[in-house]
């Protein structure tokens, strides 16, 4: 039984004047999985991610999402999809409950602020200013934001970066929880460890092109079935693994 393609990408290029920043990618992602596009900076792992997201024109190729062409279903796809929001986005002197109630009028989409901050563990500082949360805090805030028009695909562009290790762990359990209510994420990170327990296939880009796309088991069993050997004898635990048994994995004020 094949399984449902939610976005398909096919030979999808970018250039800026004579740079070609994508060339000629293709990938499907699948209906309920998490995706990774892992890449070194200036890769082409965001570009692609804004061309889907319908931020960027593409220069050719084809990009499907939900059964909608982003080349004459923009309107449709923006519908369907929900966008991490950086800092910028938020008005910092609104409370968290003012700032769902706002973005629920711009979707024109009734949204319950309560039920949404719960999701996110942040009933509590519904009375909160959004510049007064912590990173994790804001992090999560932020995730929240994307569900407000009950998205069928959310884009998170690396979600953890500057977290301390309990924020991460917490944002990778909402992150599946959100997944397992049948929602297809697509992520950029620069964890290795992150898309390694998250994602279910990743695709590795690198100066425009996709070098590897299968699932993180497959490319290390792949690795290692090539003779690599890791110079130093790999440990049960690393020292995240301390840190979060020490320090506990409850939420705090992150």
């Amino acid at each position: 039984m094949d399984r449902e393609k939610v976005i398909s990408v096919k030979n999808l290029t970018k250039n800026y004047g004579s740079f070609e920043a994508v060339k000629g990618i293709s990938f499907d992602v699948y209906k309920g999985e998490v995706f990774g596009l892992l890449g070194p900076n200036g890769a082409g792992k965001s570009t692609t991610l804004e061309i889907i997201e319908t931020l960027r024109k593409k220069s050719g190729g084809e990009v499907w999402v939900d059964g909608y062409n982003i080349d004459q279903d923009a309107d449709k796809i923006k519908k369907v999809i929900g966008v991490q929001l950086q800092t910028s986005g938020f008005y910092p002197g609104l409370n968290l409950t003012e700032l769902i109630e706002l973005f629920s009028g711009l979707y024109n989409q009734p949204v319950d602020a309560k039920e949404l901050l719960q999701l996110v563990n942040l009933v509590d500082k519904s009375r909160s200013k959004y510049k007064e949360l912590s990173g994790g805090q804001k992090q999560r805030f932020s995730i929240a934001t994307t569900l407000i028009n009950k998205p069928r695909i959310i884009f998170l562009d690396e979600p953890t970066t500057g977290l301390d290790p309990q924020a991460r762990r917490n944002l990778w359990d909402l992150i599946r929880d959100i997944r397992s209510k049948g929602t297809t994420v697509i992520i950029t990170t620069h964890y290795m460890d992150e898309a390694e327990i998250l994602c279910d296939r990743v695709a590795i880009i690198d100066q425009g092109r996709i070098i590897a796309l299968k699932s993180p088991d497959q490319l290390i069993d792949e690795l290692v079935a090539s003779g690599f050997e890791r110079p130093k004898e790999v440990k049960q635990a690393n020292l995240e693994d301390v840190f979060i048994h020490l320090t506990g994995h409850t939420l705090r004020s992150e």
